[in-house]
């Protein structure tokens, strides 16, 4: 993960990632799982700077979309009950994050279907499902790790950008 030059507080925030395999549109809660392909761990890294002025306009583009925000991995479990996973964030080894997926506040099938009464859901598409208690900053040097059960552990370095 790249930390912006003119970045002042950058957070990480550990996420269960819902991956979408087949089109989806208005689909039922109890339908979901029929258009979902996997699951993945996500980093929803946050520019607190930028998105607070950016909320002020309705708004979360760039304090959430800068390159290298949302990394994701390290594969897509195909075969993964996501109601009730732990999940467990490390910063430079210590664990600042630890929870289950079974306190999301919407479980993963009411996300999908909530999303796509809104949204086509297109193949390929991650939907981060948010992040429990925990989130923190990061400074580069530090190393990020993204652990849930039965996906695996997504390892991020944090390193200053270069001009």
């Amino acid at each position: 993960m790249v930390y912006p030059t003119d970045g002042e507080l950058i957070h990480f925030e550990g996420e269960l990632v819902v991956v979408i395999g087949k089109e989806a549109r208005h689909v039922k809660a109890s339908e979901a799982h029929e258009y979902i392909l996997g699951y993945t761990c996500g980093n929803d890294v946050s520019d607190r700077i930028v998105q607070r002025k950016e909320s002020a306009y309705g708004t979360l583009l760039i304090g959430k979309g800068q390159d290298t925000f949302a990394p994701l991995g390290p594969v897509i479990a195909t075969e993964l009950d996501p109601s009730a996973l732990e999940l467990t964030t490390r910063l430079n080894g210590r664990v600042v994050q630890s929870a289950s997926t079974a306190d999301l506040l919407l479980p993963v099938p009411d996300l999908v279907s909530y999303l796509s009464r809104y949204l086509t859901l297109l193949p390929g598409d991650a939907i981060m499902t948010g992040t429990p208690a925990g989130v923190g900053p990061i400074h580069p040097g530090d190393v990020v790790e993204v652990e849930i059960e039965g996906i695996g552990v997504l390892r991020n370095p944090v390193v200053a950008e270069s001009r």
